[in-house]
């Protein structure tokens, strides 16, 4: 007997990947209530994507209360595709997103009223503080969510349910529709490039250039409430004062470095971050820069061992060298 849910499920995340051609995509299950990943997550073709028994596995976590997402891969960088996460859209955004020449190739509504546009700007791939860039000036310009500009925001998958509670109507899960389905460019989008490589210039320098220990000077305008504030922001969105009510401040500091590792933050603004912002710091480290120093070369040694390479935006070029030199042993 033909499965119709099935089949519309596949016929749909076939027209998302069409219109969003890339050589990988980064599938993350997450679970609505708990917010814990499901085990399993890793890097996709669009063939491997669409297998019969990939679509089946997922529709079974979906229902287990799993919610599908995904992120089109580029190897420490973004794939050239924005987010605009629209949680309240404006009347008509996506016209005025078209006639603006930031034509979306994707357009999902997630749930009744919630809409996420993925708008391609660029065929290459692009440095993250340049994507995130963009992704602010996007949020800015149409009003978007501003807490989903990163350059690896993850977006939903169309053909699955959205099982956030909240979402809910009368007690059935709204499924994530395809609303518009086209591959192309945006027609300005060289342009948000280049408005975001001249806002940033230093950073692109920063990113190009950066040698073998990572080393760089930290922001010179990051306060200690700017600090603070990434700090807190990172146990929130890790769950750690949930998960871990009587907080152990070193794991969390690692944890929270390998994140901002990984989302291609300079070596030495991870440890300004972590001076200015971990609590109490340096409660009591005898030795504060030495401990800074292991910590970030304990989250560079399970980022660079790490199995989903999604997750990693370090430079290779004398990493073993820095590693070598290093005393990793964490306290």
């Amino acid at each position: 007997m033909r499965d119709h849910g099935f089949f519309l499920t596949l016929r749909a995340i076939r027209r998302q990947l069409a219109a969003m051609p890339n050589e990988l995509y980064l599938v993350r299950l997450i679970h609505a209530v708990t917010k814990s990943c499901c085990p399993g997550e890793r890097l996709w073709t669009a063939s491997l994507l669409t297998h019969g028994a990939t679509v089946r596995f997922l529709r079974a976590r979906n229902r287990d209360g799993f919610d599908v997402y995904l992120y089109p891969y580029a190897d420490r960088g973004n794939s050239g595709y924005i987010l605009v996460d629209l949680d309240c859209p404006q009347p008509q955004v996506i016209p005025t997103m078209r006639a603006q020449g930031h034509e979306p190739c994707v357009v999902l509504q997630t749930s009744p009223g919630h809409l996420q546009a993925w708008i391609r700007v660029s065929a290459d791939p692009l440095n993250p503080a340049v994507a995130s860039a963009i992704g602010r000036q996007l949020a800015r310009t149409y009003g978007g969510d501003p807490a989903s500009t990163d350059w690896r925001h993850l977006g939903r998958l169309a053909g699955f349910t959205n099982q956030k509670p909240q979402r809910r109507i009368d007690g059935y899960a709204p499924w994530v529709k395809l609303l518009h389905a086209k591959i192309g460019l945006a027609t300005h989008g060289a342009f948000l490039v280049e408005a975001a490589v001249r806002e940033l210039p230093h950073r692109i320098l920063a990113t190009s250039a950066w040698d073998a220990t990572g080393l760089e000077a930290p922001d010179p305008f990051l306060t200690v409430s700017a600090a603070t504030a990434i700090y807190r922001a990172w146990l929130q969105r890790l769950r750690i004062p949930q998960r871990f009510p009587q907080s152990d401040w070193s794991i969390a500091d690692l944890w929270i470095a390998k994140e901002l590792l990984a989302c291609g933050t300079p070596y030495a603004q991870v440890q300004a971050i972590l001076r200015l912002g971990s609590p109490r710091f340096p409660r009591c480290h005898s030795h504060p820069d030495d401990y800074l120093r292991r910590t970030w070369a304990r989250a560079a040694q399970e980022l660079a061992a790490s199995a989903f390479p999604a997750h990693t935006s370090l430079p290779r070029r004398g990493y073993a060298e820095f590693v070598n030199t290093t005393h990793l042993a964490f306290p």
